[in-house]
């Protein structure tokens, strides 16, 4: 990173570099790896026989470590600036 680059960087706010590229490459990581663990546990059984699965949990559940990951850089990022 260039020290250009680096000053851009220090001068966004927090919000700004939450949502930049690298952050929510990670955010989706996390959101791929933690919610299919997830599914797999809470509906497993539903998901290999193909019948009862509840679509809205199984959204939500890839849901939910997205935005928790978001929030953690988010508040990273304001105390960062801080």
């Amino acid at each position: 990173m260039t020290t250009a680059s680096k000053t851009q960087t220090a001068e966004m706010t927090p919000l700004r570099r939450t949502f930049r590229w690298a952050v929510l490459r990670q955010s989706l990581l996390v959101m791929v790896v933690v919610g299919t663990l997830l599914n797999l546990i809470n509906q497993g059984d539903a998901l290999m026989a193909w019948v009862g699965v509840d679509w809205i949990k199984f959204g939500l559940t890839y849901c939910v470590p997205f935005f928790v990951s978001l929030y953690g850089a988010y508040s990273a990022n304001r105390a960062f600036s801080s």
